[in-house]
């Protein structure tokens, strides 16, 4: 993320803490909502719950937004980490039989040291730039694709476009991104 719309966030979250600014809540949730939901069917939630469970996380930043402190981590950071506890409480709340409570992915993870924080979001921010680069149609099916999380016969049915067109676009649009990045020397690792 941006500096610029790190620094945005931060201080959309310090107006709803500190005057309880709607119009400041909406556009965080508008912003991080689908973007909480997609992160959380990737981990394998179905697409309700993960909604639902996103729309805790963001009642979480309106009612303890005063808890954010921007000096100890961006917004994005706090609330995908509340996201992933939250799911891990779900889990277990269900008492799932198959939930093996040694999984990694319940595991709390150790805090990111500054220097990784901040080289991610330079990737991060590589990342957003070489996006820009490419044509409106394709941002639009990468953006669908991977931050609103829709299948590619979602995105479809929503665009009108055939299937294997979707699927050429998503595809060609990640070829000339793995072509961006890698003349900024990022890789896909």
């Amino acid at each position: 993320m941006e500096m610029d719309a790190r620094r945005h966030y931060a201080d959309l979250a310090v107006a709803v803490a500190t005057r309880r600014d709607r119009n400041a809540f909406v556009e965080l949730f508008d912003f991080f909502a689908p973007r909480i939901k997609s992160f959380l069917m990737r981990q394998g939630m179905p697409g309700g719950e993960a909604e639902e469970l996103a729309q805790e996380v963001m009642i979480v930043l309106w009612q303890k937004a005063d808890l954010y402190d921007p000096a100890k981590s961006s917004l994005s950071t706090w609330l995908f980490r509340i996201a992933r506890n939250r799911r891990i409480d779900a889990a277990r709340r269900k008492r799932d039989p198959d939930l093996d409570h040694r999984d990694p992915l319940l595991i709390p993870s150790a805090p990111m040291a500054a220097d990784e924080m901040l080289d991610m979001e330079d990737k991060e921010r590589l990342v957003r730039e070489a996006i820009e680069t490419l044509p409106e149609e394709q941002v639009d099916l990468i953006r669908r694709a991977f931050f609103l999380g829709q299948s590619h016969s979602e995105i479809a049915d929503d665009t009108g476009l055939p299937l294997g067109t979707v699927k050429s676009r998503i595809r060609l649009a990640f070829g000339k991104l793995r072509k961006a990045l890698d003349s900024r020397g990022i890789s896909e690792a």
